[in-house]
């Protein structure tokens, strides 16, 4: 397997954050979670941003986020609206493999218990099932690889990506 870095994306709740991890543990690898980046960036949590600048300053702080994440050999789990950056995704795809996280609408929906303070970017009167129609496209348009993750445990959605990048050697 190449030393390139891997990429996630996928809907809030779809585990990034916690695979990511994982997954950067098993392959040793540096994981870098870009809305840790935002916040540090921001100086503030994402809902804050959302709440104080707008989703378009929310989307500025995330293009730039993206964009400053540097080097190889790295996990990096993005944030779900990361897909709506197409400069940032071009850059990340030039350093790495793109995996989509992708479990079932119901799965993501048990998951995003607190949507209202997650700092997830919805647009007025959008629902996470809009977010969710409006999302899938762009994942689908960026991923390398998709991973089908159902209601797999953490370690065998690790397993699947391993194996999926071994398989492609992308």
């Amino acid at each position: 397997m190449k030393k390139r870095s891997i990429v996630l994306i996928g809907m809030p709740g779809s585990g990034k954050s916690t695979i990511g991890v994982l997954l950067a543990k098993a392959l040793c690898m540096r994981f870098v979670d870009s809305d840790l980046v935002i916040q540090s960036h921001a100086r503030m949590p994402l809902q804050r941003i959302i709440e104080t600048r707008g989703i378009d300053g929310f989307a500025e702080y995330e293009s730039k986020a993206l964009l400053s994440i540097h080097g190889n050999n790295q996990v990096i789990a993005t944030g779900g609206s990361a897909i709506f950056h197409e400069t940032a995704m071009d850059y990340l795809r030039g350093n790495g493999t793109i995996v989509y996280l992708c479990p079932p609408y119901a799965e993501i929906e048990k998951r995003l218990w607190n949507i209202a303070t997650r700092g997830i970017v919805l647009k007025p009167g959008q629902t996470l099932r809009d977010v969710y129609a409006e999302r899938k496209p762009y994942y689908e348009k960026y991923a390398d690889i998709t991973i089908y993750t159902g209601k797999l445990p953490s370690a065998r959605v690790v397993q699947k990506v391993i194996q999926a990048l071994k398989e492609g050697e992308v």
